[in-house]
């Protein structure tokens, strides 16, 4: 009998952000060996993902000329200002139609490691959502399956994705990950902390 196959899975790296608090764009703020979004779509790659999504809105043509996006579908959202739901929707069209996971990744969030990602994957079961539950509180990165994309699409507003979590509770797997959730970077002292856990990991 032969068993069953490999699911579909995409990420999809939400860099689309204004960078209000910050005051400059945070997708290239210098971070390793290159800038912020280097990091997280490297971590994107060595995930074994089928297809990566990236959504670019601030500051988008300067993302482009200092970010290696090979291998990534870029889509533009003209209404980044609107909130991260307005990427989710932006993006769903670009997915390929045999998708069976997404997996959403934020682009200012470095942080997160390739194992982070596929013990999310794989961990998730048969769950139409999984979420990672670090030492200190439930974070990205999210996975969720193709039942679930008609009602991303439709999604409003910054925090649309946690209230999505919230109204679907029952159905919401949270997957253990060992250690603290590693910050997304909004101001310059998330910033300024992300280089340190940088710093004791090298």
């Amino acid at each position: 009998m032969s068993s069953p196959p490999e699911p579909r899975i995409a990420g999809l790296v939400l860099a689309a952000g204004a960078s209000r608090r910050l005051g400059r764009p945070r997708q290239l703020l210098p971070y390793g060996d290159g800038v912020l979004l280097d990091a997280v779509l490297r971590t994107a790659r060595a995930c074994g993902l089928h297809q990566i999504v990236l959504t670019l809105g601030g500051g988008k043509q300067a993302v482009r000329q200092s970010v290696d996006t090979r291998n990534c579908d870029v889509v533009g959202n003209p209404a980044f200002g609107s909130g991260c739901s307005s990427s989710i929707a932006a993006a769903i069209p670009a997915l390929h139609p045999e998708t069976d996971v997404l997996v959403l990744l934020l682009g200012d969030q470095p942080g997160v490691s390739p194992e982070t990602v596929r013990r999310l994957v794989h961990g998730r079961g048969a769950s139409h959502l999984a979420v990672c539950r670090y030492d200190d509180g439930v974070g990205h990165p999210f996975a969720v399956d193709r039942t679930v994309l008609p009602d991303l699409a439709r999604l409003h507003g910054d925090k649309a994705f946690w209230r999505l979590l919230e109204q679907r509770a029952a159905e919401v797997c949270e997957v253990v990950v060992a250690g603290p959730m590693p910050p997304d970077i909004d101001t310059e002292v998330d910033y300024e902390r992300a280089l340190a856990a940088l710093r004791k990991l090298r």
